[in-house]
């Protein structure tokens, strides 16, 4: 579908955005006014979240947040829909030999970056529930869930993509919105992905090694420099994740698949020796059938002190 043509059809769905933006505000109402009941927790709930739909670097935020509040000698637990996997019934903790297919990428990736204690379910007030009486955590981190609003929280937190921001402005399913930019202004911290803007707090993501599958081993990121290789991501935006590839030097093979997607061997059979690079979301999905050619980009967010330190201040 060509520009002209996708924002004729998203001015055609304008109506049903109108439709969608009225119930959002009305649903949003209820719980605020206390129609609606709003479950309370015994631990600190943070929030992480934004207003539109799509990739924003939300589990890289998460990860980060997890990291240091570990530091901090919190008992940290994260709680998340479970997107794209297949459990549909209850609670289920995520742990590292967990089958993405089952739990979805991002709460496998988390729990096999972070080794925190990580609950999927898709009413997420149950899943903290379960963490704070099976488990004994300190704070609980949301992956999304800003909209949850039967779910207290201490700490809200919206993330921005910063190149693209908020799209053409329309809400679902003409644009990207789901909640109006005037939701920002009532959360306690807004991450711009990528730039700074002010107000905003900026964060970067940082690549720092390629990790090959199968060893373990870690490689500096001059390492293929010059070298041909095949990119794979399924993420919301791969051009980006090629992009970074591009600037190391590598001379790369596009392979983009949807977001989330469930890989299966033969998507990675290439019919040559060149060197599969794939990000981190792709990694938890690919263990059971690595090979000698597969590597993953390892990142680390960049990110304030000053905000981690503000936000500990808030549990």
């Amino acid at each position: 579908m060509d520009l002209n043509t996708r924002g004729l059809v998203n001015y055609l769905l304008l109506p049903i955005s109108g439709i969608f933006y009225v119930l959002s505000k009305i649903r949003r109402t209820l719980y605020r006014t206390g129609f609606f009941r709003i479950n309370q927790f015994e631990v600190p709930v943070v929030v992480v979240g934004n207003i539109t739909v799509g990739g924003s670097g939300k589990t890289p935020v998460v990860i980060k947040l997890v990291e240091y509040l570990q530091q901090q000698d919190m008992k940290v637990g994260v709680v998340s829909r479970g997107y794209g996997g297949s459990h549909d019934s209850g609670s289920l903790l995520v742990e590292v030999n967990t089958k993405a297919s089952l739990s979805g990428d991002e709460p496998l990736l988390i729990a096999a970056q972070t080794d925190a204690i990580v609950m999927i379910n898709k009413n997420r007030s149950q899943a903290v529930q379960d963490l704070i009486s099976q488990h004994q955590v300190d704070v609980v981190i949301s992956d999304d869930g800003l909209q949850h609003y039967a779910m207290d929280r201490t700490v809200e937190i919206a993330v921005i993509d910063g190149n693209r921001r908020f799209g053409n402005g329309f809400f679902l399913p003409a644009g990207p919105l789901r909640e109006s930019q005037s939701r920002l202004k009532q959360v306690d911290f807004i991450i711009n992905n990528g730039y700074m803007s002010p107000g905003e707090i900026s964060a970067q993501l940082m690549p720092t090694t390629f990790t090959h599958l199968l060893s373990g081993d870690e490689f500096p990121l001059n390492h293929f420099s010059a070298q041909y290789c095949h990119g794979v991501a399924g993420i919301g935006h791969p051009d980006r994740f090629f992009n970074t590839l591009t600037e190391f030097g590598l001379q790369v093979e596009k392979h983009a698949f949807t977001d989330h997607y469930q890989y299966r061997s033969d998507d990675l059979e290439f019919n040559d020796n060149h060197p599969i690079i794939m990000t981190a979301k792709d990694w938890v999905k690919c263990r059971d059938f690595a090979n000698d050619q597969m590597y993953y980009l390892k990142v680390d967010l960049d990110i304030s002190k000053d905000f981690l330190n503000e936000l500990y201040t808030k549990l």
